[in-house]
């Protein structure tokens, strides 16, 4: 099976976290051959070619590079000129900001590149039913990244939910709360009220996870946010809650925001309960995800820690470097087999299919629930909380 040539657009938190890793580890294995990464300022590149961790784990590896000599000049378009330079039915990472999605998956689908995206996928369903008409027309895939899919908890809970062992979901709040330290990222520069929100950015995990683990589709949304600055000044909704009503009548409340306290122990606080009924008795469903059952304390800064081993770690098994392990390094794996398989089909349009059908990669086609949920949503917040049909 030939190896797929890999364009990321994008150098933030996400490409440097979970992404480059996962497909440096990938081009290991053989599955990915050269890596190019694009970015509109060359000092974001500059941060990811220096990254000490990226370079322990991975000390043979390297990517092409694309962007302008002068780190400080902002060439927002040049991906174009990475995609054109990529042969047809290969692969497009999009690690944008939201609202620039749209438009990076559109440039790759015309270019025949197979897309990768980052959650959420777009912010409207007109952007995402146009995504998925020219990709079916190409017979290319498009698969949202959605990691918490690939977690084991998520897998073992649709698993049972779908046989029946809870019965059906009636009422469930989730949360997840990201650290104070991201207002000071890139964040405060395009997740502000005029773009995006912490419920759109975050809270569409548990959306997508009710609709992946029950099979429900929400059928009403309202957000309420809180107006707060970031250090530059820039306004964003920073916390939000949002109403999610599906149609089967039960109700999901999902408390977002970017307020963890640095302080405090793990990377965020998250985790999700649903209420269930069956028959004459109740169902529980609940994930502690903040909580791993590791608890450590170091002799140096930041002194105690409560680790995640699930979402990404670097582990030492031995050779060259470090491997990446957890469902962020899986979601991505199962991305790229998916590719493979497509291209190396002689009925393409049939394996794509498959995929659609079997709902555990997140399609334009199979997903539809997130953008009209998001699409809802930010009608919504922007409307003090109104509920809003989707």
């Amino acid at each position: 099976m030939s190896a797929l040539e890999v364009v990321i657009v994008g150098g933030g938190m996400i490409v440097h976290d979970q992404l480059l890793p996962s497909f440096y580890q990938l081009q290991r294995l053989g599955h990915i051959g050269e890596i190019g990464v694009c970015s509109q300022h060359g000092r974001t590149l500059e941060r990811l070619r220096n990254s000490e961790t990226l370079r322990r784990a991975f000390p043979a590896s390297s990517f092409r590079r694309w962007s302008d000599a002068d780190p400080d000049v902002a060439h927002p378009k040049l991906y174009l000129e990475a995609i054109a330079g990529l042969a047809p039915g290969n692969l497009v990472v999009v690690a944008l900001p939201d609202h620039f999605h749209s438009e990076a998956v559109m440039a790759a689908l015309n270019a025949g590149q197979h897309v990768l995206a980052v959650k959420p996928l777009v912010l409207r369903v007109a952007e995402a039913e146009a995504i998925e008409k020219e990709a079916s027309a190409r017979q290319l895939l498009v698969a949202i990244e959605y990691h918490k899919r690939f977690d084991d908890r998520s897998l073992m809970a649709r698993q049972k939910y779908r046989e029946g062992a809870f019965g059906e979901f009636r009422l469930g709040s989730a949360c997840l709360m990201e650290k104070w330290y991201y207002r000071h990222s890139n964040f405060q520069n395009w997740c502000t009220v005029e773009h995006s929100d912490a419920f759109t950015y975050i809270g569409c995990h548990y959306v997508d996870l009710v609709h992946f683990i029950t099979g429900l589709q929400p059928a009403a949304v309202s957000v309420y946010g809180v107006r707060d600055r970031y250090p530059n000044g820039n306004e964003g909704f920073l916390w939000t809650d949002a109403r999610v009503l599906w149609n089967n009548g039960a109700c999901l409340n999902v408390q977002n925001s970017l307020s963890f306290p640095d302080a405090a122990p793990g990377t965020n606080t998250q985790g999700m309960t649903l209420y269930c009924s069956g028959g004459d008795r109740g169902g529980l469903l609940r994930h502690s995800d903040q909580y791993r059952g590791l608890e450590y304390v170091y002799t140096e800064s930041p002194g105690y820690v409560e680790p995640s081993p699930d979402y990404f770690q670097y582990l030492n098994l031995g050779g060259e470097g470090l491997t990446p392990a957890g469902y962020g390094y899986r979601s991505v794996e199962q991305i790229v087999q998916a590719c493979l398989r497509v291209k190396q089909a002689s009925d393409q349009g049939s394996v794509l299919r498959e995929i659609d059908a079997a709902g555990l990669l997140a399609t334009p086609a199979n997903s539809r629930h997130n953008e009209r949920v998001i699409e809802a949503a930010r009608r919504s917040i922007l409307d003090d909380g109104r509920e809003i049909e989707c």
